[in-house]
């Protein structure tokens, strides 16, 4: 009970600083205005997030181990590539946010707060920085896997971004999905 009552403070709090941060901007409102916002305490706030930044970006947190745990439960006999670009090509369909394919309203109004807010940008390499620690280590860690984990990982945001970045200019989604899928 305790630790559903967490997530659901947490997600409130989130919800509550990205409402305010799409309506004026993230360099506009302060800590204390989404504290306030939240109805909580700037120290119960910076309980919950250690960073203004992570107000936004704890929403990729349960994405950062994805890579790793596709390879990890991968089927026998199927390569980590071939894993992670089925996992890829599911998420296509699925229309997931990750995979820069969705045009819902509200997916389109975060990512351009996301990717307009250089210290959210920032901060997102944090994360994907750990996503790439996760995969290099479920590839067995060294040296190669650390360069194909970098690789990956680059490949699947450089993939993402401009699936956004199509739909954002006016593409439809089946459209960009045609092109996302080979």
């Amino acid at each position: 009970m305790r630790e559903r009552k967490k997530q659901l403070t947490y997600q409130a709090v989130s919800d509550a600083a990205i409402a305010l941060f799409l309506e004026r901007g993230f360099d506009k409102v302060s800590v204390a205005e989404v504290a306030a916002a939240a109805d909580i305490s700037k120290p119960t706030l910076f309980r919950y997030f250690p960073a203004k930044e992570d107000l936004v970006l704890h929403r990729f947190a349960d994405h950062e181990d994805e890579s790793a745990r596709v390879v990890a439960a991968r089927p026998a006999g199927e390569s980590p590539l071939d894993a992670l670009h089925r996992h890829f090509l599911d998420g296509l369909d699925r229309r997931d946010p990750v995979t820069g394919l969705c045009d819902a309203p509200e997916v389109l109004a975060f990512m351009r707060l996301l990717y307009g807010t250089p210290a959210l940008v920032a901060r997102m390499y944090a994360y994907q920085g750990r996503s790439e620690a996760a995969l290099a280590d479920a590839l067995g860690g060294g040296l190669p896997a650390r360069l194909a984990a970098g690789q990956i990982v680059a490949v699947l945001r450089i993939l993402a971004l401009d699936n956004w970045r199509r739909i954002d200019a006016g593409e439809s989604a089946d459209a960009v999905r045609v092109g996302a899928a080979r």
